[in-house]
């Protein structure tokens, strides 16, 4: 029985795991001119989606536009991201895969 688990180790190490991949950066999420906003603070937001098998959709989600809504929606009044970076991360747990963008920014509000 011990030499079974000692041979499963492996494959699930190989099952399971995570990786984060370097998305992009933008000076804002629409045009701005400067001076004519004033910033807000910073804020994060994240939307993802799932699958069985890695495969199988579960959900829908992980897009950027989504993302960028909810950081958003963390600072009232708001209607734009400056100093913008986006992110993509997958969480693998042998049968479930978690796969997410997250969008780092200063929110800001017009003048």
């Amino acid at each position: 029985m011990r030499k079974l688990w000692i041979a499963a180790l492996p494959l699930i190490g190989i099952l399971g795991g995570c990786g984060h991949i370097s998305g992009g950066a933008a000076p804002s999420t629409e045009p701005l001119t400067p001076g004519s906003y004033r910033e807000i603070g910073a804020v994060t937001g994240e939307d993802c989606v799932g699958y069985i098998l890695g495969l199988i959709p579960i959900s829908d989600g992980n897009e950027t536009k989504d993302a960028i809504a909810e950081a958003l929606k963390k600072a009232p009044g708001a209607t734009a991201l400056v100093k913008v970076s986006a992110d993509t991360y997958s969480q693998n747990f042998i049968v479930y895969v978690r796969v997410c963008t997250q969008v780092h920014g200063v929110a800001v509000a017009p003048k």
